[in-house]
């Protein structure tokens, strides 16, 4: 993980909806561009690398579902979230069809749009962990693949699910992992008892972890954890 903004486009006709919406994700650590028409929309992202789109179905000069197809046939990978002022079956359909990762009807809260993005950023920066194996965790090297951890020429086996929640954890340093999104990644079902596991689990990567006084899994009360380490690396 870097510390480079997720970099948003954004576009919607409704000025004072726009500027609204881009200072509120500004505010939360978003770089976001704020296109006013389809086409304004489409030739931003022909010149610029998005992590994300927010497009307004109804726009003029070329329609939010137009643009998505547009943007899909230049990146078939880059999530697409459609805003509308329609609650008609058909359009969500129509939507979903064109790859849309997810769909809000007007109005909406800020704090749900916000949700729906992270919880988008959360599922790719999964996807991109499981494609890394090999972890730099201050002065531990962790195999994700073969589950093994060394630090000063040591090496020990970890399980199964020691290996999956130190990969998690490992994929978010020094960023928050929320505890729901591990216990259903992992253990499928967040209910009381594999919480408790989960905590057991947590234990047993602090202690494996104690050699290096420099990282540390910390507590987010109310969250989850956090994976502290002085340098992230990650190896293929």
């Amino acid at each position: 993980m870097t510390d480079e903004k997720i970099k948003i486009l954004l576009c919607e006709d409704d000025e004072n909806l726009g500027m609204i919406l881009r200072e509120y994700l500004q505010s939360k650590g978003y770089d976001v561009d704020l296109l006013p028409d389809g086409e304004a929309g489409y030739k931003a992202f022909t010149h610029k690398k998005y992590d994300l789109c927010i497009l307004d179905v109804m726009m003029p000069k070329k329609d939010g579902f137009t643009l998505a197809a547009d943007i899909r046939a230049l990146n078939s990978e880059v999530p697409i979230v459609f805003l509308t002022a329609k609650s008609m079956k058909e359009d969500i359909l129509q939507g979903f069809k064109l790859g849309a990762d997810d769909y809000l009807s007007k109005p909406f809260s800020m704090e749900e749009l916000l949700y729906r993005i992270e919880s988008i950023m959360r599922r790719i920066r999964g996807e991109k962990a499981r494609e890394v194996t090999v972890y730099q965790i201050g002065n531990y090297t962790f195999d994700s693949q073969k589950q093994l951890i060394t630090i000063n020429g040591e090496t020990k086996k970890l399980t199964t699910k020691e290996s999956e929640l130190l990969s998690l954890l490992a994929a978010n340093m020094n960023n928050v992992l929320e505890r729901n999104y591990a216990l259903k990644t992992i253990w499928v079902d967040d209910n009381y008892f594999n919480a408790r596991s989960m905590d057991v689990y947590i234990t047993k990567l602090r202690k494996l972890l104690k050699d290096d006084p420099n990282v540390a899994i910390i507590n987010i009360h109310g969250k989850g954890y956090k994976l502290i380490a002085p340098a992230v690396k990650e190896k293929n």
